[in-house]
């Protein structure tokens, strides 16, 4: 899948194989914050009232993302683990519903959801549930909003920390989003608008 996915779409998506085999679906998502990535996916078994499989998903073996189902190219790309290891490091990746501070230490919301991109696994945008006063001449009250990962990126605890300078991109229209961090992008790489 080209373009951006939420990470909470990939929640209960079917992991199958390139032969059409079902073998888990997606539990969790991992983040690695040093990388600003995925990192792997928890799972579940082969349907969704099973309960937590001893396996997890590394991105390097994902073959894609699609809209309907996590592709393989076999059952070996699933990796034991120790239930009690995989529990511990999907908590520690977990972004969502972490606090997210800026580096002056200012709130700027909760994290709702966390776009990436589909083909890298990169962690490109949050999706929050805004402070109010960081969103000036919101068209909606409950003030979900998009903020850029920014170049600096921090997750301590439940705390995610972003650039101070990354609140200024912050918008509710998600097209309008991706058009500023572009041109921002561009600027930074010396492109001329």
């Amino acid at each position: 899948m080209n373009g951006l996915t939420a990470v909470r779409s990939l929640t209960t998506l079917p992991v199958v194989t390139l032969g059409g085999d079902a073998v888990a679906h997606v539990k969790d998502t991992v983040f690695d914050p040093s990388a600003e990535r995925i990192a792997s996916f928890t799972l579940t078994g082969r349907t969704l009232l099973s309960g937590p499989l001893p396996q997890d998903l590394p991105w390097p073996a994902v073959h894609c993302l699609g809209h309907h189902a996590v592709m393989v190219r076999d059952e070996g790309a699933l990796f034991d683990l120790p239930l009690s290891v995989a529990r511990r490091d999907a908590v520690r990746g977990r972004l969502l519903g972490a606090q997210v501070l800026t580096e002056d230490g200012d709130p700027v919301g909760t994290v709702l959801d966390v776009l990436v991109e589909g083909t890298s696994g990169r962690l490109v945008a949050f999706r929050l549930a805004a402070q109010r006063e960081l969103v000036h001449g919101s068209r909606h009250r409950r003030h979900r909003v998009y903020v850029p990962r920014g170049e600096a990126l921090s997750v301590t605890g439940r705390t995610l920390v972003i650039p101070a300078h990354a609140t200024t991109y912050v918008t509710d229209d998600l097209p309008r989003f991706v058009e500023r961090v572009g041109a921002r992008h561009d600027r930074g790489r010396g492109v001329a608008p």
